[in-house]
Order: structure tokens, then sequence, then C-alpha cells
């Protein structure tokens, strides 16, 4: 699996990303390429801010006992598989602004490092090690820009 925290890998990343324009469509599902922008997004703000809410107690056993294993390990998503809450955007986003926030966002975590993410809290499944945060951030960049040709 690629390393989000690697200079090399996350300028890869960011190069797929700048492949996309707004006219870009996705090879399956049902979101415009700058509702994946902002659904890529949400990982990250759940990551640096305080704008989601914390799932109860009872959900964030469920998440950790049921989903947690399938987000962190590095077997790769399927194809249209369901999106937690959080995830799904429905309202028409702005391309560029998407595209630049996560540009942003992934040039923040390969700044801060494997340091600053091992033991760090997730919002829905406690505390992570720096390679369960690697997997989580870059295999669901991973699936969207398959998803979406780059």
């Amino acid at each position: 699996m690629k390393n989000v925290f690697s200079l090399t890998d996350s300028s890869e990343i960011i190069n797929r990303i700048g492949q996309l324009t707004p006219e870009t469509k996705g090879l399956w599902g049902k979101m415009s390429v700058a509702q994946m922008l902002a659904h890529c997004n949400v990982t990250y703000e759940m990551a640096y801010e305080n704008i989601h809410p914390a799932p109860n107690a009872f959900v964030k056993f469920i998440l950790k006992l049921l989903v947690k294993k399938s987000v962190v390990n590095e077997t790769p998503y399927k194809k249209s598989i369901q999106t937690a809450p959080a995830f799904i955007i429905n309202s028409n986003k702005d391309f560029a602004i998407e595209k630049e926030r996560l540009v942003n966002y992934i040039k923040k975590t390969q700044e801060l490092g494997e340091s600053y993410f091992e033991g760090k809290e997730s919002l829905s499944f406690g505390s992570l090690n720096k390679t369960e945060w690697n997997n989580m951030f870059y295999k669901h960049l991973d699936h969207h820009l398959q998803q979406f040709g780059v």
C-alpha cells in the first residue's frame, strides 16, 4: 500500500487529483467529481476539524467491532459500497474549492507525518496507529480516484 506520509506517494496522489476536471465522469456510482472530492474531504475533516459529531458510545462500539477492520486493512474497497451518513454529499459542490481543500489536506497529512498519527484518536474507531491511519486515508482516496479513472 502506498504511504500518504511519503512525499513521493502523496505527490503521486496529488498528481492523480490534478488529472481531474469538472467534467470528469465516474465509472460507477452517483457522485459528480466535485461531490467525490467533497466526500474525500470528510475523512480529513474528521481528522483535523471539529465539525462532525462523534458517534455515541454504542455506535462507536459497533463501528469498531464491525467496520474498523475493513476500513484500516489493506484490502481495497469494492465498487459502490455503502457510505456512512456523514460522507453522503447530496448538494452541488464547487470543483475548484473541493480540489484545493483535498490537496491541502493531503499536503498537511504528509507534512505532519507518521508520528503525529501514531495513537491519534479517530472520531469513529478510537485510537489508530500510523499504519491504520495511512491505510484509511490512502485506500479511500485510491478507491475514488479509480472511480473517476485517474
